[in-house]
């Protein structure tokens, strides 16, 4: 009797070929805390033949709308910024000394290049960092680290007037050069994955919505917002002027699967395994087992995690919004948070929006999400 063979096929992507060169400009367009305007509308430009309207308010957030007149409002959520420096003092010999905006990790910058948001477009630059034979001259010296205070960028610039003629002032914000890239095994690296590309997924959704022509028994908010990394202050402000019924947000958690980071702290979450769903006060125990059941029955793997007094994100915000909105997080894993070599799996991201779909398609105005 001949042995009967199975051929299994790869299940086709979500992604298209146009999303993913969108997702590609969009990591490589600086949109840095305070100064997103342009990654924005890169984003609302994609966003618009899948939505019936749009708005943005006075700080940038911005925000495509399905289904308007609809009294129940659902968000789906992400942040757009991403963190950078400051120009904050210019030495006679033309060197620039920074200050963060946003957290931005001073232990990477050293002989990182960058660009200076000038008054005449981009100025490039790098991170000037002592060669290592100057610092290990003296064997009995210490050596030093990269700080804010000893950190400076050098424009090829010779002095201060030099500086200034090529538009460069103080205020002015710098962004790492770094871009993005396909590695191997489906894995994607950029800067600002954390978390523009919570912003390729939201709009993804309302792509699947539109092609699939779904129709919503809500309104829904396509929301990208401002300022997350300066204590989610877009989220602040736009969760007050929508006043959601629901909120479903999405940002990055921490790969704890890779080198000096402790499990027992972080928990244990890997990229290619899944949207990470969190427990915790602000997240809303009957939505989140809501989304949990989606997971199940679709068969989207989640990996799960613990969070303390706050979720860091833009979870808070909606949460603690006006009387209170039932709200959960869906955070997609990434590898060296903060750097410029912010890393992915393809898979996660394809997952994470079959999750937020799935669950649109779900909710109701009729879901009973009262504890009481």
């Amino acid at each position: 009797m001949a042995k009967s063979t199975k051929t299994t096929t790869k299940s086709p992507s979500i992604l298209t070929t146009r999303s993913l060169n969108f997702l590609k400009n969009y990591i490589n367009n600086p949109s840095p805390v305070g100064f997103e305007s342009s990654g924005q509308q890169l984003w609302l430009d994609y966003l618009k033949p899948y939505v019936d309207s749009y708005f943005t308010d006075p700080y940038g957030t911005a925000v495509g709308v399905v289904n308007p007149k609809a009294a129940f409002k659902v968000v789906i959520e992400a942040h757009a910024d991403e963190i950078s420096w400051f120009v904050n003092y210019i030495t006679p010999e033309g060197l620039l000394y920074l200050k963060r905006n946003g957290g931005v990790d001073h232990q990477i910058a050293p002989a990182q290049r960058v660009f200076i948001h000038g008054k005449k477009g981009m100025v490039p630059a790098v991170f000037g960092w002592p060669a290592i034979h100057t610092r290990l001259g003296n064997p009995d010296a210490k050596e030093q680290q990269p700080k804010v205070d000893n950190l400076f960028l050098d424009t090829g610039a010779r002095n201060r007037k030099e500086v200034e003629d090529l538009g460069v002032h103080i205020g002015a914000v710098v962004t790492y050069q770094a871009g993005y890239e396909e590695l191997a095994y489906d894995y994607l690296v950029g800067r600002a994955f954390d978390n523009r590309v919570g912003g390729f997924m939201i709009a993804e959704v309302a792509r699947l919505l539109h092609e699939h022509k779904k129709k919503l028994s809500f309104g829904l908010y396509i929301v990208n917002a401002v300022q997350e990394e300066v204590g989610l202050r877009g989220a602040e402000m736009i969760a007050r002027r929508i006043k959601p019924d629901v909120a479903i947000i999405t940002d990055v958690t921490h790969d704890t699967s890779t080198p000096m980071i402790n499990k027992i702290i972080e928990g244990d979450i890997s990229c290619g395994k899944g949207p990470s769903l969190a427990f915790g006060p602000a997240v809303h125990n009957k939505l989140l087992a809501l989304v949990q059941d989606v997971a199940g029955k679709k068969e989207i793997p989640v990996q799960m995690r613990a969070v303390s007094r706050s979720t860091g994100t833009d979870t808070d915000s909606f949460a603690y919004a006006n009387d209170g909105c039932p709200s959960v997080l869906i955070s997609i894993p990434l590898r060296y948070m903060h750097t410029t070599v912010e890393m992915l799996h393809k898979k996660d991201i394809e997952q994470t929006i079959q999750l937020m779909y799935e669950t649109l398609l779900t909710l109701t105005p009729q879901t009973n999400l009262r504890y009481l």
